[in-house]
């Protein structure tokens, strides 16, 4: 008990003197910065060839590597034959069983082919956006002397604030690029993940319902038999193939937008208080980052557990078990 009384002392005393430092270094010494700029599109940071590598794809590469990490360090940890895990693999089986727990009965009888979409999708996402909480993300990077994104560096903000200003100089002539931005502020990622979600929604309709599942988007049986119903049937129909590109936009402007406004949010409240104040809004940013990914998990399986489910009154077996 008194070795993790004196770990926790110890703790507070590192984030004491690290706001010290930050108070001195911003009021007393006045160290010159540049202020964030907010980007809309991804900062290119060098280019393979012609191939521009921007800030937001190298940060995909961390996600990528992470997620597959923490793949094989689960499925080592069950290879091992322990009873009960210990560590990171203890927390990926309860929150996959808490998952699983939660979700099954929305999926049905196509629970274990849709849970693997859940649980991947979900981890992805999540450890996308919990990147922004890591100190470095967007805050190292490189100053481009008269860079090509010049015109879009902020303006001083509040009374306290300034920006780096060579000679010469009004507004500053240099533009600072980061190596690393959180991916799910880009929309290409974003976007991506949706139509990757969508795809999967119609192959899961299909393996269920086979071919019939084309007629919820293009009915005309009934056209000629009953031409009003027939008729309001065939407009349903156009109905449905409008919401499925819907999907699309809906899944990836709500992610897009949470996390690029949460990014915008910390710079705001770091460009008028650089010291202290950002860590107030760290543990908000910590469960919108968690909760996006959750919702955007859980709908992505309540569409597929949907187009499983036959449609017009009508539910058709398995094409394929």
């Amino acid at each position: 008990m008194a070795e993790k009384k004196k770990q926790k002392v110890w703790g507070r005393w590192v984030v004491l003197a690290a706001i010290v430092v930050g108070v001195y270094l911003f009021f007393v010494a006045k160290v010159p910065y540049i202020m964030p700029a907010v980007f809309l599109p991804a900062e290119t940071v060098f280019h393979v060839g012609n191939f521009p590598i921007t800030n937001t794809l190298i940060a995909l590469f961390f996600v990528d590597i992470i997620v597959l990490l923490i793949a094989f360090g689960v499925k080592r940890a069950v290879a091992s034959g322990k009873q009960v895990l210990s560590g990171m693999a203890n927390a990926v089986e309860a929150l996959v069983d808490l998952l699983y727990g939660m979700s099954e009965g929305t999926m049905g009888k196509w629970a274990k082919s849709i849970f693997p979409w859940f649980v991947s999708i979900m981890l992805l996402v999540l450890v996308a956006n919990w990147m922004e909480l890591l100190p470095g993300v967007e805050t190292i990077g490189l100053i481009e002397p008269h860079g090509e994104h010049l015109e879009y560096v902020a303006k001083p903000v509040g009374p306290v604030t300034g920006i780096f200003k060579p000679e010469g100089g009004e507004h500053g002539d240099v533009a600072f690029v980061p190596f690393l931005r959180v991916v799910s502020s880009d929309l290409n990622f974003t976007l991506a993940i949706a139509i990757v979600a969508v795809i999967m929604i119609q192959v899961f309709g299909i393996r269920s319902q086979g071919m019939a599942y084309f007629t919820k988007f293009w009915n005309t049986k009934t056209m000629f038999s009953k031409p009003i119903f027939g008729v309001i049937d065939f407009g349903v129909g156009i109905l449905e193939i409008v919401s499925e590109f819907s999907k699309v936009l809906s899944f990836a402007f709500r992610l897009f937008g949470n996390i690029f406004a949460g990014s915008v949010l910390l710079f705001v409240i770091g460009s008028l208080v650089p010291v202290f104040a950002q860590s107030i809004f760290y543990l908000l940013e910590f469960f919108v980052g968690a909760i996006q990914a959750f919702v955007f998990g859980l709908l992505a399986i309540t569409f597929m557990s949907q187009a499983t489910q036959g449609h017009g009154g009508e539910h058709h077996d398995e094409a394929h078990a």
